[in-house]
This record gives C-alpha cells, structure tokens and sequence, in this order.
C-alpha cells in the first residue's frame, strides 16, 4: 500500500505493516462532508476494500479541533430540493462505504465529531475518543434527521430509549460522559486520540487477516439474528477460516513457539 489522496481532502496513508489511515483532510470547514468529500470518501474506502494487504483502518482527522462536523450545510443551503434529491444517493454511499469496510475499523475521535461526522464513527467497529472529544446526533435542531445510519446504528451501540434521548434532544456530549453511555469505546487522556487508535490498530492488526475479515463478517451478519441463524452464519466464516493458509500458519507458529508469518489467503 502507498500514499495516496482521493480528491483534495481524503488521503489514504500506510501507518504500520498491515495497518492504513483514512485521513479527513479538509481542516479549514472542520471536515464538513461536501459532495465532493462525500464522493472521495467512498473512492478512498473502494481501494482499501479492495487491497488484501490491509488488515486494519483506522478513520483519523487533520483537523486539531474536529474529527468531522458533520454535512456541509453552506453547500446544502445552496442546493434546490431536486439538487438535494440528486445528492443524496451520493451522500448515503459514503457512509455505507465505510460500514462494508470487509476489515476491521477504529475511529480516532478528536474534538467535535457531530451529525453524518458522528455517524462515521459509528460506521467503524471500534471508537476510540479522547478527552477532548463532543458527540452527537443534533440533526433535528436544524429541521432533518440522522442519515447516515445513525437511527440504526445508535441503537444497536446504547439500545433503543438512550438513542431515542439522544437523537430527540439533539444534545452534545463530552467524551466521559460518552464513554459511561457507550457511545464511544475508550477516552485516551489529554488529544492522543489517533495515537491510541493506532496502537490498538497495530495489536489487531499482529492477528490473522483473513480471521480478522472472517470475525468480522460473523459478528456483522449476525447482529440481530435469532440464535441458530447466527450460529449458521458463524460457522460459515469458521469454515472460510480453518481451511485457510493462515490457519494452517497459526498452529504451526503455536507449536513451533514462534510468531506467526500470516499468508493472509
């Protein structure tokens, strides 16, 4: 994997062996998701999807006071209702981009991570804050609502009455009370947000690749199922796993008391 940016302010980068960055680069609007933002965000996670050599990514800002404050709501104040129509689609793509990400993925929370920002941490499987990060859902506050996945994916994290208070009052929330809802999963003290992310990134990243993608599917796939059709779903990414060259790897590193050389096939 190599460096490289997708439209002005979406850059991929290499971090550590396996490990990649996707950086929100559009520091002078706090990271506003424009169109444009919109469309780079979806390329960006396209060639990560499709890079076998990824076994983590992690969702960072360049931004030293937000994360991403959410839509751009100069560029939607000048859209006419069939321009916003058309945008939609394109808006929506971006954050299903990042929850398919077939990978593991940590959101690295530094100050305001608000509306559709908000929303693509909670695409990421992981969130971690840290001490100056604010929270939340305050669509409704200027007349929408989340859509980016935020009434589905809030109350899957925080169940359904926490998320119906949060999304109603449209109220912000500091990262220790976040972390006490389980809005975010970790605050790592003082703004070390990215640097802590990409610690556990490089902890995940050490395991198999293919049981990493395999784990994940498992646990995607059978959010909300019934017991036994999850158990089935477990099995098939089980059975994706054990015949594996990466399994075959593990238990001969187990027993020859050595790390692991992941084939990732």
């Amino acid at each position: 994997m190599v460096e490289q940016r997708f439209g002005q302010w979406v850059e991929v980068r290499p971090h550590a062996r396996r490990v990649a960055e996707l950086v929100l680069d559009r520091p002078k609007a706090m990271n506003a998701v424009s169109s444009e933002m919109a469309a780079s965000i979806t390329a960006a996670c396209a060639a990560l999807a499709a890079d076998p050599e990824i076994s983590v990514t992690v969702l960072t800002s360049s931004n030293d006071k937000a994360f991403c404050v959410g839509a751009d709501l100069k560029e939607r104040n000048s859209l006419s209702d069939a321009e916003l129509g058309r945008q939609r689609p394109h808006a929506r793509a971006a954050y299903t981009s990042v929850l398919d990400l077939p990978m593991p993925t940590l959101a690295a929370v530094h100050g305001y991570a608000l509306g559709g920002g908000f929303e693509l941490a909670l695409a990421c499987d992981v969130i971690v804050a840290d001490e100056t990060a604010v929270v939340g859902l305050p669509e409704v506050s200027v007349g929408v609502i989340p859509g980016g996945g935020g009434t589905q994916l809030l109350p899957r994290r925080v169940g359904a009455a926490r998320a119906a208070e949060l999304i109603f009052s449209a109220r912000r929330v500091p990262a220790v009370e976040a972390l006490g809802l389980g809005l975010v999963d970790e605050v790592a003290t003082g703004d070390g947000a990215r640097e802590a992310a990409l610690a556990m990134a490089d902890r995940m990243a050490g395991n198999s690749p293919v049981g990493l993608r395999a784990a994940k599917r498992a646990l995607r796939l059978g959010h909300g199922m019934d017991l036994k059709a999850g158990l089935e779903v477990e099995d098939a990414a089980w059975r994706t796993v054990a015949f594996s060259g990466d399994r075959a790897e593990g238990v001969a590193a187990f027993n020859e008391k050595r790390t692991p050389d992941w084939p990732g096939q």
